[in-house]
């Protein structure tokens, strides 16, 4: 009878982690699209999450934002991560 609860609870434990799981990769990415317009925010949290969404979404225009926000970033890190989008965009497009 022990062995049913332990193989129910494990059950439990894992759809718990599962959910939560999904439920955290909804939200980050409702926070990433809500954020493609936040490049230039005060804000370097949104700041960040809006160099992930541009860097998936590779195009001439995301090309010619990302320099201007390389020039603008004052930020060393987030500056050094904007150039690799950069590049990488670059690379894809020629």
């Amino acid at each position: 009878m022990r062995d049913r609860a332990d193989w129910d609870d494990a059950k439990a434990v894992t759809a718990g982690f599962l959910g939560g799981l999904i439920i955290g990769l909804l939200v980050w990415s409702t926070q990433i699209r809500l954020s493609r317009r936040e490049l230039f925010s005060r804000n370097p949290v949104r700041r960040l999450a809006a160099l992930g969404y541009i860097g998936g979404r590779p195009s001439v225009d995301a090309a010619r934002l990302l320099t201007e926000y390389v020039r603008w970033e004052r930020r060393p890190l987030l500056r050094r991560r904007a150039e690799r989008l950069l590049r990488r965009m670059q690379a894809l497009l020629s």
